[in-house]
């Protein structure tokens, strides 16, 4: 019997040297960003106070190719290239003539593809003499990213960890402190504005725009000091181009094409990787349906509004347009804390409106049990975040099982879940206590009618 899954692989020799920018192929590029106070387009003094110079460069680029840095295609040997695995078992089991691909980046340092953009990050910060970068992370993967790229490359960091995050992902908090980091919960008592919702609601559970606006008010107060992005900025979406382009050439190994290309969203950093490098083959025709999966207590391309907002809760940082359920819009603690961001990024809103992207939301529980369900078959547990786009792909999958098409799904297996069994855990204990209520019902007797 052939085993759960097929293998691609690419050689060291064929790591990409080069991230792609899709702004010079896109119909219309993103909007300026915006001064809060003016409404103007936000300065050059305005965005150099918040982010070092290069990555501003980066961030409004029109070349199609940007060169990666020698020290930090280096540092992406440590794991690059990532396989490109075929789910067979997850084939079976769902019994479709679909053929699904998914793009392993758990097998990263700190188990998800955020380090793809933190060590390109870290390593301009360093070469423009900043001394700390200043970050947001939701469940932790985006904070470990950056707390090791620091390490590597020589920087300082400061994370503030969504409160709800901070307590429940405990493992990512000690893995980023073992790296060097400082960790904070966001609200939390480091900043005015943490105080400031504290205050009104001593047990505030933040959010990623909380976070945000505690890490640019540490920047200010610090000249040494620059904010870090972790899936927002185009900077970000471009570093990640890296594994789709990774993908494309693994595909092409074996004569495959896409048919869907599916991602979880929170901001857009792991879409946008998988992504955005083939939206020129969208644009010119070819029938490629790009898939945001989203969590339902957080929709925002599937509930949000496109119009201008701020990127953090406080209203100080600049205002951009997209997709959004507006900055002071407070998430649930839901267990998939990097999807907890009220605004898409720019870039993926963009898409959307544009109509290159199809956008869709599940409730956790049915997140969690696609989760466990990949994880029975493949060996493999994956990230909540990674569970989103796999139940996404299982619906797919489903749906060309009805109309009896044989198409091929690719994924995003953005990262691992060995530092989320406990949110795993609680999945198995409801449903326990649910079973074990079930149980105790059938000793009673029937009400009367």
């Amino acid at each position: 019997m052939r085993g759960p899954v097929e293998r691609i692989d690419l050689s060291a020799a064929e790591l990409p040297t080069r991230w792609y920018n899709v702004i010079p192929d896109l119909p219309c590029p993103p909007e300026q960003y915006l001064d809060p106070v003016t409404r103007e387009p936000a300065t050059e003094d305005f965005m150099q106070a918040l982010t070092p110079r290069a990555l501003i460069g980066q961030e409004f680029s029109l070349e199609r190719w940007v060169g990666i840095p020698a020290p930090v295609l280096d540092a992406y040997r440590l794991w690059r290239p990532t396989p490109l695995y075929r789910a067979l078992a997850l084939e079976r089991e769902l019994d479709t003539p679909a053929e699904i691909y998914f793009k392993f980046e758990g097998g990263s340092p700190t188990g998800s593809h955020k380090l793809n953009s933190a060590l390109a990050q870290a390593y301009l910060a360093r070469q423009e003499g900043i001394r700390c970068l200043v970050t947001d992370t939701g469940a932790g993967q985006w904070g470990c990213a950056l707390a090791l790229a620091g390490a590597l490359m020589g920087v300082e960091v400061v994370v503030y960890m969504v409160r709800s995050s901070y307590f429940q992902k405990p493992y990512r908090r000690h893995l980023m402190e073992l790296y060097g980091a400082t960790v904070l919960p966001s609200p939390g008592e480091d900043t005015e504005f943490g105080r400031q919702l504290l205050a009104e609601d001593p047990d505030h559970p933040g959010s990623e725009g909380t976070a945000v606006s505690e890490s640019i008010e540490r920047v200010r107060r610090d000249e040494g000091a620059r904010f870090s992005m972790g899936a927002f900025a185009n900077h970000v979406l471009l570093h990640q181009t890296v594994f789709g382009l990774e993908a494309r050439q693994q595909l092409e190994q074996i004569g495959a094409r896409p048919d869907y290309l599916v991602a979880s969203v929170g901001c857009g950093s792991n879409l946008g990787g998988l992504a955005l490098p083939w939206v020129p083959d969208k644009l010119a025709g070819e029938e490629i349906e790009i898939v945001a999966a989203e969590p339902a207590a957080c929709a925002t391309l599937t509930k949000g509004e496109w119009r201008e907002d701020s990127a953090d809760s406080s209203g100080v940082g600049p205002l951009v347009r997209t997709y959004t359920l507006g900055h002071e819009f407070v998430p649930p603690p839901i267990h998939a804390g990097g999807l907890r961001y009220h605004g898409a990024a720019p870039l993926i809103g963009l898409l959307r409106h544009e109509g290159l992207i199809e956008a869709r939301c599940y409730e956790q529980s049915t997140v969690f049990e696609a989760g466990r369900t990949f994880t029975r078959l493949h060996g493999m547990l994956p990230a909540p975040e990674t569970a989103h786009a796999i139940r996404a792909v299982i619906e797919i999958a489903n749906e060309c099982s009805a109309r009896h098409e044989k198409k091929t799904i690719v994924f995003s297996y953005s990262g691992h879940g060995l530092l989320d069994l406990g949110a795993y855990g609680e999945f198995i204990g409801s449903e326990l206590e649910v079973s074990a209520d079930e149980a105790l019902r059938a000793t009673l007797p029937a009400a009367n009618a």
